[in-house]
């Protein structure tokens, strides 16, 4: 599919001034508040490089986790996270779009980065508004009239309308970066040409949107399979007429989902053949993994799939064609019921079929087994992934082809 918005190869970027939104949101150490992992930052290195080289003056926007997470914190430690990986100086600001942060804008040079402080300390940035509404807050404002043009590089975040990820579209030439452009080619693609079987594993405790998935595919007939994991997989049991203990409903009660067991009724009245559930489950007994059929799940937590389920979907997947995959099929953090997770990407890794697996935590289970380089693509947005999958308009990317579409078929700004 040809994307339908400009990418940074339709801009002559040479002393001009970029606004670069990337999502380096990364998981930070609660005690001492210093960053466990880098993976994103290193991800959209390869745009800010690209950017820097060309001779532009590289302004970074970013966020780091959301008000009132305990991870809630400056960006100050990912500049010095940045400098290290791209070997080369980049500069801090405690400002978003003040006075101080448009003072040293203005006095950057050429090739020169900097990381404005994170986007969320600004109050209006995590109002859930149109992206229209978004353009006129005082941070796409203030800063547009700073910089040339804007590049968004923030697929993790693509799912959201706020004003950091919505509002510059409206006011500069936009376009997307290098992580945006090759996740939407691959997956957009992945979609308009689906080889059949085609398998969706869906698992993780965000039910509501792999329903959402379900229900898209299934009806759009785009899907052979679903492999329910996960807590997705305890809600299709109850839906199905199993008792899955006391415990395990009133975790999903806690988590808002109880009025998705009707849903999921309703789906399998409709597509029982399709929709796959676990044939047994484990449980965790005195901290110990015990394996037991679904029949029998006495009243205690689930943490993972079972060794008969685990066996039927690795042939479902080994023979597949094509297979899209979120969520982790169990507390894989653990040891002892990290098997239906590994045992799935393992299946997964060495099928022939085209493989995508969704961010997050089970991008985090890839990594961790060393099995990356046999699936074809790591996604770095979970959220947004199985959004696009679900069939949803992403706000970002309906706000570039707009930006696009507003300047027409340019092949380059100057």
């Amino acid at each position: 599919m040809a994307l339908k918005f400009y990418t940074i190869d339709n801009f002559n970027l040479k002393d001009k001034t970029v606004l670069l939104r990337v999502d380096i949101n990364s998981p930070v150490d609660p005690v001492t508040g210093i960053i466990l992992d880098n993976t994103r930052i290193q991800l959209h290195s390869e745009t800010i490089r690209e950017i820097a080289e060309k001779g532009a003056k590289t302004v970074i926007l970013a966020h780091q986790s959301r008000p009132g997470k305990n991870d809630f914190t400056t960006l100050e430690q990912h500049a010095h996270e940045l400098e290290k990986i791209l070997g080369r100086k980049v500069k801090y600001v405690d400002d978003i779009f003040g006075s101080n942060a448009r003072n040293k804008i203005s006095h950057m040079k050429k090739g020169d980065i900097l990381i404005l402080e994170n986007v969320r300390f600004y109050s209006e940035e995590v109002l859930k508004r149109d992206p229209p509404l978004q353009a006129g807050t005082h941070m796409v404002q203030k800063l547009s009239k700073s910089a040339d043009f804007y590049i968004n590089d923030a697929f993790a975040a693509a799912h959201r309308s706020q004003p950091s990820l919505v509002g510059f579209a409206f006011t500069l030439p936009s376009g997307a970066g290098r992580i945006m452009e090759k996740e939407l080619n691959t997956l957009y693609s992945a979609l308009e040409n689906v080889e059949r079987p085609c398998v969706y594993v869906l698992g993780g405790v965000k039910v509501d949107d792999s329903i959402m998935v379900i229900e898209n595919v299934l009806k759009n007939g785009s899907a052979d399979h679903i492999l329910t994991t996960g807590v997705v997989a305890n809600i299709f049991l109850a839906a199905s007429g199993k008792k899955i203990g006391k415990t395990n409903y009133e975790f999903i009660e806690s988590k808002g989902y109880k009025n998705c067991i009707k849903k999921a009724k309703q789906l399998l009245k409709e597509y029982k053949d399709q929709i796959k559930i676990p044939v047994d489950v484990a449980i965790c007994k005195d901290k110990k993994r015990v394996d037991i059929k679904v029949q029998e799940i006495p009243d205690y937590p689930i943490y993972d799939i079972g060794l008969e389920t685990i066996k039927m979907y690795a042939q479902i997947i080994r023979d597949a064609k094509t297979i899209f995959a979120n969520g982790p099929a169990g507390v894989f953090e653990n040891e002892d019921f990290s098997l239906g997770t590994d045992d799935i990407l393992n299946a997964i890794a060495s099928s022939d079929g085209f493989s995508i697996i969704g961010g997050g935590h089970l991008a985090a289970a890839v990594s961790r087994i060393g099995s990356s380089g046999s699936i074809d693509h790591v996604s770095s947005g979970g959220g947004a992934c199985i959004n696009l999958l679900a069939g949803e308009k992403l706000p970002v990317v309906e706000v570039l082809k707009e930006a696009t579409l507003k300047y027409g078929d340019r092949k380059v700004f100057k």
